[in-house]
């Protein structure tokens, strides 16, 4: 039996009905939409121009190891327990978080950044350097030059966006190079550019392995293109057939 609220929702679009509350809603929605899309705002509170990215801001600290420690048991006879134990060598503090990686293209995937603004120069040089995400087989999760880039962040949780490539962020960026490529702006060569290699690497590297394996994967790796994690992973990274397409 379906959800009374998902019918509610299919009635309300069939009929064209709305109610006071749905309204207000969608007011709140509109608010939303309006302060996460002004793009003053946005370099005002995570611009870094020390850093040269756009970046969360808050208590953090990457000064964080996993160190091998003895502890007494605490039980009379019972032999001393060594466990992997996560360590935090300098206290995290007020700051803009250093990390370059997915997080920090975010204005450029969803297309906030005006065609003209100098962040967008600064991302689309970003992108094209190998030791910070671009690859031959798509866009790496966090950059190489990261203190935590495949890095694991406790003994039983191995690197998992630290490194990988990502197919459904690899769709947003080749959306977004075709975007700017196609738009008045200083930048459009070089996003066209852009566009060509990466839609090019990730197309080419998925097809490869879907022939070596038999397989979409859930991510790929940045050092040989190899699939990563669960498969058969016909989710996001099917998203190569609208890249191959070009229905963005």
């Amino acid at each position: 039996m379906e959800d009374v609220a998902f019918l509610y929702i299919k009635w309300c679009v069939v009929t064209g009905s709305h109610h006071a509350d749905d309204q207000s809603e969608a007011a709140k929605y509109e608010e939303t939409h309006r302060v996460l899309t002004d793009a003053k705002l946005l370099n005002e509170l995570h611009w870094s121009a020390e850093l040269g990215v756009f970046s969360d801001y808050g208590n953090h600290t990457d000064r964080v190891h996993l160190v091998r420690k003895t502890f007494q048991s605490g039980q009379p006879g019972q032999p001393p327990v060594t466990r992997t134990v996560r360590v935090t060598k300098q206290k995290p503090k007020l700051r803009y978080v250093e990390a370059f990686g997915y997080v920090s293209l975010f204005p450029f995937l969803l297309q906030v950044l005006r065609p003209d603004s100098p962040q967008l120069s600064q991302i689309l040089s970003d992108l094209k350097a190998e030791d910070v995400l671009w690859t031959r087989y798509g866009l790496r999760s966090l950059s190489k030059r990261d203190p935590l880039y495949m890095k694991r962040n406790t003994a039983h949780d191995p690197p998992y966006w630290r490194g990988q490539i990502w197919i459904n962020m690899n769709f947003l960026a080749v959306r977004a190079l075709k975007h700017y490529s196609e738009i008045d702006g200083p930048y459009a060569g070089l996003a066209k550019e852009l566009y060509d290699e990466l839609r090019n690497n990730l197309v080419k590297n998925l097809y490869k392995e879907y022939k070596r394996t038999g397989y979409l994967w859930e991510n790929y790796s940045d050092v040989n293109g190899q699939g990563r994690g669960c498969h058969p992973f016909t989710g996001w990274s099917a998203l190569v057939v609208l890249m191959m397409s070009e229905q963005y």
